[in-house]
């Protein structure tokens, strides 16, 4: 199935987006300028309170009827777990402030002219492409992972740091349903996307320039609306968030463990397959349940792991050649 973005899926971004997608040429980025890009990600970490809103917008179809407004929020903390020159992950943890329940959140990593990425082209299934020279050099890849770090999405673009604002715009690039959906809607099955991270002076926000698309199996497409996301992260102030770094303390060499196992599929062609329902749950109850066990003190082993990994992750199918796409 061809779900790479077409001329015509693009022409569908605002074009707005579009001209703030515009890099800088590669030549003119200097050593300095990855250092601010650098800062503009690290800056992301923190506490903060979230608002999440979702409108749909442009009607691409005849007789589409606009989904309802979303708004949701939540209060959550953004760990650094790893940071090397080139390489940054930050992993969110959800915080409910009355009962200091902890749900482990996404998680995005961050790669300085990354080799390859992994891409959203079936169902339940990511393979892993080389990224175009002219696109990755002097930028930066975010890749985008589920609570049980599943794989999302990828994008790639280059910082811009513009009259004291640090903003990063990715290309065009594909996403399975959100969880805000999955389970209500069966009239698409796929986001193409453009997403847009600004760091501000009280936190930092999100913005996603959605298409919502139905891929069919022949290979077309059916764009049916856009949608444009705004997440935005505000830094707390008198909201404890001690059991998300007590969660983390507890639980960040298995996490590890975990990232591991899906590496060995997202690093390197062809990628892969989640033999699970679309919601992801057969992996990620027995995941949180292994975390449980070590934040009451227990141990959890390498093949209880392993176990999970062999029973629902598998290879995707090798891509067709790009000139059948």
């Amino acid at each position: 199935m061809n779900i790479r973005p077409t001329l015509h899926a693009l022409a569908t971004v605002p074009l707005a987006c579009v001209l703030l997608a515009g890099p800088a040429r590669a030549d003119d980025r200097s050593a300095d300028t990855v250092v601010r890009d650098r800062a503009a990600i690290l800056a992301m970490q923190g506490e903060y309170i979230v608002d999440f809103a979702f409108d749909e917008t442009v009607r691409l179809q005849p007789g589409y009827e606009r989904g309802p407004a979303m708004r949701s929020g939540a209060d959550e903390a953004v760990i650094v777990v790893e940071d090397s020159p080139g390489h940054i992950v930050l992993q969110h943890i959800l915080v409910d402030a009355k009962s200091q329940h902890v749900t482990k959140h996404w998680r995005q990593d961050w790669v300085y002219e990354a080799p390859n990425r992994f891409e959203f082209s079936d169902d339940q299934t990511w393979t892993v492409h080389a990224i175009p020279a002219a696109l990755n050099e002097g930028a930066w890849t975010q890749c985008v992972y589920e609570v049980s770090d599943a794989p999302r999405y990828c994008g790639t673009g280059r910082w811009e740091h513009k009259d004291g604002v640090s903003t990063w715009t990715s290309d065009l690039s594909w996403r399975p349903l959100p969880r805000r959906e999955y389970t209500k809607r069966d009239d698409y099955n796929a986001l193409s996307v453009v997403n847009r991270h600004t760091v501000t002076a009280n936190g930092w926000t999100h913005e996603q320039f959605n298409t919502k698309v139905l891929r069919k199996p022949d290979g077309s497409q059916a764009e049916l609306v856009r949608e444009f996301g705004f997440n935005d992260y505000q830094k707390a102030d008198g909201i404890d968030f001690a059991a998300a770094y007590r969660y983390w303390d507890a639980t960040r060499d298995f996490w590890a463990k975990v990232r591991e196992r899906w590496d060995g599929y997202l690093t390197r062609a062809p990628g892969a397959h989640l033999k699970t329902q679309i919601d992801g749950m057969a992996m990620i109850i027995p995941l949180f349940e292994h975390a449980g066990t070590l934040e009451e003190g227990g141990s959890v082993s390498d093949a209880e792991i392993d176990a999970v990994f062999a029973k629902w992750v598998e290879p995707a199918a090798t891509p067709v050649a790009a000139e059948s796409r």
